[in-house]
């Protein structure tokens, strides 16, 4: 889900009033949007969903991802699309490798198997894949920014394949990565972990917020609460929304839906200012912010995990 618009006047405040090469923590600068390339081109024969090329973003689709036979089978095959294509994507994070080649590279890998990148005209996203570095929470556009030794990436990979969705992501190492971060993605991993682990049917979503924001707390890391897990197949975001820190909302898992769980944690503030680009998130403050995203499905027996390799 996108946060609204109307935080993204303070990205002129930001880049006006700070110095946009600070450096963070003695080592890292802030980021700053690079050149973003002309959106790549997706062969005729590939089936494309409904939104691209319209520049409205979706939203949340109101109904439940609930699926026969025939659905489970080709979300576990859009979902195991994702999950390769987010290893591969993940093999490419070496110091000097641009995001923009990492996209290039993603969509390429998604055409090549007969699927489209479904954040490529989501909502006039211009890419084919999401790259959120350092202190970018999520929707991070790939550009022109080289990355460097130290950086962590999350790389945010969804696909369209056969009409369904598969939506998964991970946060990678570039090169030399300190303690602090690599502290803070494990825990964020874990946090994902241990939500998939209570799920299944009858089981209410909001034992999901709870155990990411119990195991966030024993770190002192912050919960963003902007950003939200939701169901996936046939579109790309329906219910149920999948808030990631405690709440009394109301709601119980069914078998056979699929929707994701993706959790992104803090070091510093949880507070998220949106660029101008009407797309990339970042803390307020400039700390590290990690994410890990997984779809599953409910079963009888708990919860499948569909984009695991």
């Amino acid at each position: 889900m996108q946060l609204s618009r109307t935080l993204s006047g303070l990205t002129n405040l930001l880049f006006n009033t700070r110095n946009v090469d600070e450096v963070i923590d003695g080592k890292r600068k802030r980021l700053k949007p690079g050149h973003v390339s002309p959106r790549r081109p997706v062969p005729a024969h590939i089936t494309k969903p409904p939104y691209v090329e319209s520049l409205n973003v979706p939203g949340i689709s109101s109904g439940l991802e609930i699926h026969d036979e025939d659905g489970v089978e080709r979300m576990r095959a859009s979902g195991r699309l994702a999950a390769r294509v987010r290893e591969y994507a993940g093999t490419l994070v070496k110091p000097g490798v641009t995001t923009d080649e990492i996209d290039e590279a993603v969509h390429n890998m998604i055409i090549e198997n007969g699927a489209y990148p479904s954040p490529l005209g989501y909502g006039g996203f211009p890419k084919s894949v999401c790259t959120s570095v350092n202190e970018c929470i999520c929707h991070g556009i790939p550009d022109s920014r080289p990355l460097e030794d130290g950086d962590i990436i999350n790389i945010d990979v969804t696909v369209y394949l056969n009409g369904y969705h598969g939506d998964t992501s991970a946060t990678f190492f570039c090169g030399d990565v300190d303690e602090k971060a690599k502290k803070l993605v494990q825990v964020t991993k874990e946090s994902l972990d241990k939500a998939i682990s209570i799920c299944g049917p009858g089981v209410e979503y909001k034992k999901i917020g709870k155990i990411i924001h119990d195991h966030a707390d024993k770190y002192k890391y912050g919960v963003v609460r902007q950003f939200v897990g939701h169901g996936v197949g046939r579109v790309f975001h329906a219910d149920p929304v999948v808030l990631h820190f405690r709440n009394n909302e109301a709601g119980r898992m069914v078998l056979n839906q699929t929707f994701t769980i993706e959790p992104m944690l803090t070091i510093g503030s949880r507070k998220p200012i949106m660029w101008d680009d009407n797309w990339t998130v970042v803390t307020e403050d400039a700390s590290l912010s990690a994410q890990f995203e997984h779809t599953i499905l409910i079963t009888k027996d708990g919860a499948e995990i569909l984009t695991d390799c």
